[in-house]
């Protein structure tokens, strides 16, 4: 296999990982991961932004794909 189609390989494994079925969702978590880096440079705490994000995000997608299927 030849350089260029391993490396596109690899790409498209990762897009797919990371994205996987639902694009919004990786948006939202980048998002999230983003805003907690931001806050945590701050005096507030961070570590409720995540889980906080995923009460958000995961019943969202959830309801999108059982209305969609």
């Amino acid at each position: 296999m030849r350089a260029k189609a391993r490396l596109k390989a690899f790409g498209a494994f990762w897009y797919d990982f990371v994205v996987g079925d639902d694009w919004r969702v990786a948006v939202g978590v980048v998002l999230a991961l983003a805003v907690t880096a931001a806050v945590a440079t701050t005096s507030v705490p961070a570590w409720w932004i995540l889980p906080a994000a995923v009460a958000v995000l995961l019943p969202l997608s959830l309801w999108r794909a059982a209305r969609s299927g």
